[in-house]
């Protein structure tokens, strides 16, 4: 069993998470998410990060978000963690009526270890992820030297590149929305 146990682990990958939510009990909705992926048959929640208020990104009239990143030990394939993660969303009530609603909850595979994945329902590393101080800002705060794998520059150097202040991320001091 040992010996499973280890050529388990020279395959896992460490995945990173967006989690967020805009609706309802948001902080409770992004913790009860966290618990049940750290739940999820070869996955372990090794960090997480502190959570944001986030302005919303590209929609207007939505409630602001809170937000955070979580790091994940992945011994299972980015597709079925996708496929895990929209179970969970699911199960927690998300409905997804169109792009960029509002949401109970919502969980994004960010990085992949060093995988490039380019499929119909799954891009990896996520396509606007060096685009949005709402995921930057909490990655930093777990993994600042972590190198996006298509664009070769630190998680802290795409968020001090990240023009502008059209993008409000705000701490969320003492767990309070």
């Amino acid at each position: 069993m040992k010996g499973l146990r280890h050529i388990l682990s020279m395959t896992a990958k460490m995945a990173y998470i967006g989690v967020g939510s805009n609706l309802g009990e948001k902080l409770g909705y992004c913790l009860s998410a966290i618990d049940l992926v750290d739940r999820i048959p070869g996955c372990s929640v090794e960090d997480r990060s502190p959570f944001f208020r986030t302005e919303p990104v590209g929609v207007t009239g939505q409630d602001w978000y809170v937000n955070g990143v979580i790091s994940l030990r992945a011994e299972i394939p980015a597709q079925e963690l996708l496929n895990r993660l929209l179970a969970i969303e699911e199960g927690m009530g998300r409905e997804r009526r169109k792009k960029w609603d509002s949401r109970c909850i919502d969980l994004d595979i960010l990085i992949f270890g060093k995988d490039i994945i380019n499929e119909e329902d799954l891009s990896v590393p996520h396509p606007l992820m060096h685009l949005r101080r709402f995921v930057l800002a909490p990655m930093v705060l777990i993994a600042p030297d972590l190198v996006h794998p298509l664009l070769g520059k630190t998680m802290s150097k795409l968020l001090e590149d990240l023009s502008g202040n059209d993008q409000a991320v705000m701490p969320l001091e003492n767990n309070v929305c």
